[in-house]
């Protein structure tokens, strides 16, 4: 099957040999993904709501250079640094997820590669093609 990178313009992606997705056949897999801008500021500084809303608008924009969509994601895995306010996530996660219901992790880590930098997820999608959503 053919493999396309997706790049999101980073410059971290060179610098560390990664992209911001990987397209295979009907399958999409986004990097690690956090709560920073176009222009490379950290949004929501504190606030692990807005910083996981930013992280899926930023996960749904990898997406759909991929062809696919947030409604395609099957899995989404989560590091957040404070587990504590896991509510918060909750609330952000359910407002793009709540329909799809993807398999989800959320786990605590001690640190992110930026300290103002409070969450990072990653998704797997597979592009449905058929219609079916449900069993």
């Amino acid at each position: 099957m053919k493999r396309i990178n997706i790049s999101s313009g980073a410059e971290w992606e060179d610098q560390i040999g990664y992209c911001r997705a990987v397209k295979v056949g009907n399958q999409v897999f986004v990097s690690g993904t956090t709560a920073v801008d176009a222009s490379g500021n950290v949004v929501g500084k504190g606030d692990l709501y807005a910083q996981t809303i930013q992280c899926i608008k930023n996960i749904e924009k990898a997406l759909a250079k991929a062809g696919a969509s947030l409604n395609d994601v099957v899995r989404t895995r989560t590091y957040v640094t404070n587990i504590e306010n896991w509510e918060d996530f909750g609330k952000a996660h359910e407002t793009y997820f709540g329909t799809v219901k993807p398999v989800a992790t959320l786990v605590e880590v001690s640190r992110l590669i930026h300290p103002d930098l409070i969450v990072e997820m990653e998704v797997d999608a597979v592009i449905n093609t058929s219609g079916q959503n449900q069993i």
